[in-house]
């Protein structure tokens, strides 16, 4: 699945991506005028329009002798798309493992596990407060699948200067982190110290 995913992305097959991006950017755009149940019904009442007539039409000439009687869509009901049982409970352990790595990790940076962590979680999220004034969900939606199918042919087409670019911009970032961090640390009171032990008189010996 996941290699199917990645060959869509990477445009491997332009046809089959070129088709699945033309409909993913199609349907989405649909949804801003239209409701999911308007757009989800009139695509399936599209395809029966499509496989009823053809149905009829193979089931008419066999009929009248004009063909085997060959199901015309015979090799799509042959697929086999069924879940076993491993492939299930893979998935299911997938699912669940996500969703605990993600209640984890709000979990560290809601109770501020790491300071500079929790400071870049505020703003990203101080930054969501300006894109969400500005674009709904559907908008975001759309602009995550056309990055997504744009930015992997983009880096295949420019990967050394875009290299160049990730490598500068990491080297700036460290040295801002490097930087709050040395703030941090000397904001940071400094651990009392424990005070020393006052020592005690040894006990002089009584001379005779």
């Amino acid at each position: 699945m996941a290699s199917k995913v990645l060959d869509l992305l990477y445009w491997r097959d332009v046809g089959t991506t070129g088709l699945v991006f033309t409909g993913l950017v199609v349907g989405l755009a649909c949804l801003f005028q239209l409701s999911a149940i308007t757009i989800l019904s009139n695509l399936g009442l599209g395809i029966m329009a499509f496989t009823l007539p053809v149905r009829f039409l193979y089931k008419a000439s066999t009929l009248v002798r004009l063909s085997d009687g060959s199901h015309p869509f015979q090799s799509y009901l042959d697929e086999d798309r069924t879940l076993t049982d491993e492939d299930t409970v893979r998935m299911a352990e997938q699912i669940v493992l996500l969703i605990a790595t993600a209640v984890t990790e709000l979990k560290r940076l809601f109770f501020i596990d790491s300071i500079m962590d929790s400071v870049k979680f505020v703003v990203f999220l101080y930054l969501l407060t300006y894109v969400g004034v500005q674009a709904n969900g559907l908008t975001l939606v759309m602009t995550g699948v056309i990055c997504a199918f744009s930015l992997p042919l983009l880096y295949r087409l420019q990967q050394g200067r875009i290299d160049k670019i990730v490598k500068a911009i990491k080297k700036l970032v460290d040295k801002i982190t490097e930087i709050v961090d040395l703030v941090v640390s000397l904001a940071k009171p400094s651990p009392a110290q424990a005070p020393s032990p006052t020592p005690t008189p040894k006990n002089k010996q009584k001379t005779k």
